[in-house]
């Protein structure tokens, strides 16, 4: 498959079954409500060594909120539904109860529920004010700037993460002003969010390592420098690999952000230095979903 001069391999990416969330952050502005969600989804890139992961999946004007104010939403993923209300109490409780003006709702429907203001609450000292409206229970927090508003449980969905492609182009710059352009045309999408760096990986792993203690370790055979020392997966006119991590509340959102990421590349071509698109995966023996890239680009 080819477009626009780029090489589209036969290869699949393999993602896993996850447990997922949204909450609503509100603050008095919408800058206050992004320092909340930047600060709480820092460190969220992967559950390998952050034990969730996370990002702003996008800003929400003041008539959708609960409460009328500016805010925007965040999604978290986590390998299990204990995992995943530990790493949102946790960051809620340091990132966001911390930050001037903010108010945190449930933004997801579901019937499995993990605690927020359930624990949260204690921070009140006693001066703590429950209040129950349509069958919600929200906690009114006394802090040094007014109240903190948190409702006392939000719902937890299965969800999809690992979704990936990899951009493979003749220079460093060129990888990343395709990855620039594909991620600007991804976070337009609900439901999904690409939690590295700017969205983006240039340390792809490999499963497992010559040092035993390490899980994973560089994807050697996309490593340019490597040529030449290891079974390379890089022809002589690749000199650099960057890939797009997708985490989505279902396998059609994962599905839907990978074909638009890819044709964002595929615009720039080959003309834009872009070689080929690829993808990560473990043989199909680790992961419960499999997006193949012919399939979804067809």
């Amino acid at each position: 498959m080819i477009i626009n001069g780029t090489e589209i391999e036969e290869t699949f990416a393999e993602a896993f079954g996850m447990s997922a969330t949204r909450v609503v952050i509100t603050a008095l502005n919408f800058r206050w409500a992004r320092i909340a969600g930047e600060t709480m989804t820092g460190f969220a890139t992967s559950v390998i060594g952050c034990g969730v992961e996370a990002g702003i999946e996008a800003e929400i004007p003041p008539n959708e909120t609960p409460d009328g104010r500016p805010g925007l939403s965040v999604l978290l993923f986590g390998m299990s539904g204990k995992a995943l209300a530990r790493q949102l109490e946790t960051r809620v409780g340091q990132c966001v109860l911390t930050c001037p003006t903010t108010a945190v709702f449930a933004g997801i429907e579901g019937e499995k529920r993990i605690p927020l203001g359930k624990n949260l609450r204690f921070f009140g000292d006693g001066y703590q004010i429950s209040k129950q409206i349509g069958g919600r229970r929200y906690w009114r927090i006394p802090v040094m700037d007014g109240e903190f508003l948190c409702e006392e449980s939000v719902p937890r969905v299965p969800a999809v993460g690992g979704g990936n492609f990899l951009v493979l182009a003749e220079t460093q710059e060129q990888a990343l002003i395709a990855c620039e352009r594909a991620i600007e045309a991804m976070r337009r999408l609900p439901n999904v969010i690409m939690p590295f760096p700017g969205g983006i990986v240039r340390s792809g792993s490999k499963v497992g390592s010559k040092y035993k203690a390490l899980m994973a370790s560089t994807n050697d055979a996309y490593c340019p420098t490597l040529r030449g020392l290891v079974q390379s997966n890089l022809d002589g006119g690749i000199g650099a690999v960057m890939e797009i991590v997708i985490n989505g509340l279902s396998d059609a959102d994962v599905r839907q952000a990978t074909r638009t990421g890819i044709n964002a590349v595929c615009e720039l071509g080959a003309a834009g230095g872009i070689r080929r698109i690829s993808a990560g995966n473990y043989g199909g023996k680790l992961g419960q979903f499999q997006f193949h890239l012919w399939e979804v680009m067809a």
